[in-house]
């Protein structure tokens, strides 16, 4: 699967920006598909991060949640800037 593929959109709720400055952590919308190391890979592709952990979860629309927390290298809000968020 390609980065693209897997990563489908940012999660924008207020708690999910909260993330972002509180603990450093993006959250999107992945395939269902794919695994937490598909997901590593394709955040740190896409937006030359490294990322420390991934936290997936199934949502009851049946989507996927992934919470990506990123190494303490990199801001999370650097990231959510560029993809619009804030």
């Amino acid at each position: 699967m390609e980065s693209n593929e897997i990563i489908k959109h940012p999660h924008l709720t207020e708690k999910s920006v909260g993330k972002v400055d509180e603990e450093n952590t993006l959250v999107f919308i992945v395939d269902e598909r794919s695994n937490r190391l598909q997901v590593k890979d394709a955040v740190e592709s896409m937006f030359d991060v490294e990322v420390e952990k991934v936290n997936t979860l199934i949502t009851q629309d049946g989507e996927k949640k992934a919470f990506v927390r990123l190494t303490d290298d990199y801001e999370a809000l650097d990231v959510a800037t560029k993809l619009g968020m804030l």
